[in-house]
């Protein structure tokens, strides 16, 4: 099961769009065999609200089209899920927030639906949560954007 927790914009989004958000998770965490319940915060937001949490949390002071705040740690590229991280087998993974602006800029830039840009941005973001991190290097980056495919296609979300 998935409890999506989600601010007042994304509660604005058409139903439509909030399924698409949960299928996303859902396929993400499904597709990685992720073992427990999970529970994420899902935000929406302006450029500015996303900038000024870039600049805050990552010393980066521009916009941005998603931010990932995991709560779990990783070793070596896995998980780490203590028992103290459990509760009524539920984890809460962290907070995904994104920028509509941005992500309408990005789907028009790219030739592709609204509802495709942000089911990238979430399968991209759940990714983060789960300890995946692109930065890292070209080989974490390959294996990022392959999961992030792969879950994209199992729901008919492509180009």
């Amino acid at each position: 099961m998935i409890n999506l927790v989600l601010n007042e914009a994304a509660e604005q989004l058409e139903e439509s769009v909030r399924e698409m958000v949960k299928r996303c998770v859902e396929q993400t965490l499904l597709m990685e065999e992720f073992p427990f319940d999970a529970e994420i915060s899902f935000s929406i937001t302006d450029n500015e609200e996303i900038r000024q949490l870039n600049r805050e949390n990552r010393g980066i002071d521009r916009v941005t089209d998603v931010l990932s705040f995991p709560m779990l740690d990783t070793e070596d590229g896995v998980l780490i899920v203590e028992d103290s991280d459990i509760l009524d087998n539920c984890v809460f993974l962290g907070d995904i927030v994104i920028s509509l602006p941005k992500a309408i800029e990005q789907a028009e830039a790219y030739g592709h639906s609204l509802l495709r840009e942000l089911g990238f941005l979430t399968v991209h973001s759940v990714l983060h949560l789960l300890g995946y991190d692109h930065e890292l290097g070209e080989e974490e980056e390959k294996e990022m954007f392959q999961k992030q495919e792969q879950v994209l296609s199992a729901l008919s979300l492509t180009r």
